[in-house]
């Protein structure tokens, strides 16, 4: 019931559902009583007729009344339906003295006035007509009000049918027609909700009602602001990387040459280190150029792509990082691959999975490439023989600058959350995994890419 509350404060739909629903029963409530009882007067007015008419038959063409020994009506007839015509007073007829069909006639007041009136008699009301006509005698017209009143009741009940039968479909149109007038507010909601962080272009207005049109405006000049906001931001980021570049190279060679020159087995070691330094500074200025790149908008560059040779392309570029480590790497043989993509993208996505394998795989170790090719999807897995990266720190992982605990490894964070940023971009879906599930040990990282559909 709570729940439901919620719901209603919640959907404008919802309370005008059932804000319409109620007035609808309302008005069918109303309309139906005034038709129900003005059928039941008008049932009882073409009543109060026949017995006006009846009247006038028995005087103008004087026709007999119900005399001694006369039932007043048809054989295996209804008696409650029957139209009962007597004279007011028969003095002439014994009150004690039955009829031939064991009845006796009705006794109504002598004083009764010409006119239709209500009567009760014998604990039975009538509705009787008394009239006195051309021999100067009084006759009673009278019928029972409860066989009136049924008559007149299934007559009014006739005319609820046609409420009864547009009430259900008037609530049905209205329910159609609700959700088909906030079909616009669902279909802005689905595409809102399937857009990624990056796809902030605005939302067409055309074709929208003009209630909900300002509303999507206002959206729209938000989502500028916001692109505006981290296209400065990135500017700044690739802007600073950039600058930086130049005196970092410099440093890199003053440092290569000091290296060079003779000194001390202790000024060698401070060297080292400054070099060190120097090339861990160099990777992270080169990984900020690539996330600013990354998350930078999405450019129509996409061409067709083969994975073993952007893979092949990795290997060149950091066998020298990996023959250091003594680690062995390559590529599974398979089948080759082909993808409708940007290049680019694809060489930074693998370049940074097999650079952060490299990295915190020990010396001596194995990562292996390999392509798996699914009817409806298509895996780059890139497997080390590191130590994985553990359940909890999953999520984090992907995020700028994060890294696990107690990791001694040069490097900078930014390796997974620029993979994470190009899948983002390309739609695609990174899922990681222990090698070995028993032992929690090795890291494998799956790209999945799902093909178009036919």
């Amino acid at each position: 019931m709570a729940s439901f509350k919620a719901q209603l404060n919640q959907s404008l739909q919802l309370q005008l559902s059932l804000w319409l629903t109620a007035i609808v029963i309302i008005l069918a409530l109303i309309a139906g009583t005034f038709s129900f009882v003005t059928s039941f007067k008008e049932m009882n007015e073409v009543q109060d007729d026949l017995l006006r008419q009846i009247a006038s038959l028995f005087d103008a063409d004087h026709l007999p009344v119900a005399h001694h020994g006369d039932s007043g009506r048809l054989a295996n007839s209804d008696e409650e339906s029957r139209v009962i015509v007597q004279y007011l007073t028969d003095p002439s007829v014994n009150p004690n003295t039955r009829l031939v069909d064991g009845e006796l006639p009705l006794i109504f007041p002598a004083n009764l006035a010409d006119g239709i009136q209500t009567v009760t008699v014998e604990n039975e009301s009538y509705r009787a007509l008394v009239k006195t006509i051309s021999n100067n005698k009084k006759i009673v017209i009278a019928q029972e009000t409860g066989v009136r009143n049924e008559i007149a009741e299934s007559g009014a009940l006739r005319t609820l049918i046609p409420f009864l039968i547009l009430l259900p479909i008037l609530l049905l149109t209205n329910t159609i027609l609700i959700r088909k007038l906030f079909k616009p507010v669902l279909t802005l909601a689905e595409e809102i909700n399937h857009r990624n962080e990056q796809d902030l272009h605005a939302f067409e207005t055309r074709g929208l009602p003009s209630e909900i049109s300002p509303f999507v405006i206002a959206i729209n000049q938000l989502l500028e602001k916001v692109s505006q906001s981290m296209r400065a931001q990135r500017r700044f980021i690739a802007d600073a990387a950039h600058e930086l570049r130049s005196p970092m190279t410099a440093l890199s060679l003053q440092a290569e040459h000091l290296a060079n020159a003779e000194m001390s087995n202790q000024a060698k070691e401070r060297v080292y280190i400054l070099r060190q330094g120097l090339e861990r500074n160099r990777h992270l200025l080169n990984q900020l150029l690539e996330l600013a790149r990354v998350q930078s908008a999405p450019q129509s560059r996409s061409k067709q792509v083969s994975i073993k040779n952007t893979y092949r392309n990795v290997l060149e570029d950091l066998h020298a990082l990996a023959e250091v480590k003594q680690i062995d790497i390559g590529l599974i043989d398979g089948e080759d691959v082909e993808l409708i993509t940007d290049e680019a993208d694809l060489f930074i996505l693998i370049k940074n999975i097999v650079d952060n394998a490299i990295r915190y795989t020990p010396n001596g170790g194995k990562i292996d490439l390999a392509i798996k090719d699914l009817p409806s999807q298509t895996h780059l897995i890139v497997t080390d023989s590191g130590p994985g990266i553990p359940l909890a720190d999953r999520q984090r992982v992907m995020d700028p600058f994060y890294r696990v605990l107690g990791s001694n490894e040069i490097g900078s964070g930014l390796g997974l959350s620029i993979v994470q940023g190009i899948a983002a971009k390309m739609g695609w879906h990174i899922n990681l995994d222990f090698v070995d599930e028993h032992l929690k040990t090795g890291l494998m990282v799956t790209v999945i890419i799902h093909k178009p559909k036919q």
